[in-house]
């Protein structure tokens, strides 16, 4: 299943991709949905440490949260993250 999410900006995209998906590793460094506000998501990660990422709309963030959850609850994988400008696109098996 492949979604894409616009981020508000690139460095917003940059970091989800960097939270999202540890290359290395093959495995999803986001372990929780903390918190949601408008158009913010607060994720926590396997570290213990929480990071806010701003997507462009309410619309973007059900759509993120609606996909990794199934990644959170271990349910799916993530097998790629790549960027495209503001936009990530994220692959799960």
């Amino acid at each position: 299943m492949k979604v894409k999410v616009i981020c508000e900006d690139k460095y917003e995209s940059q970091k989800l991709a960097s939270l999202i998906f540890i290359k290395e590793s093959n495995e999803t460094y986001i372990n929780t949905i903390l918190n949601v506000i408008e158009n913010e998501v607060v994720v926590g990660l396997k570290d213990k440490s929480a990071h806010s990422i701003l997507l462009k709309d309410n619309q973007e963030v059900e759509k993120f949260v609606d996909f990794i959850q199934s990644v959170i609850e271990r349910e799916h994988k993530i097998i790629s993250a790549n960027i495209l400008e503001q936009d990530v696109e994220m692959v799960k098996e």
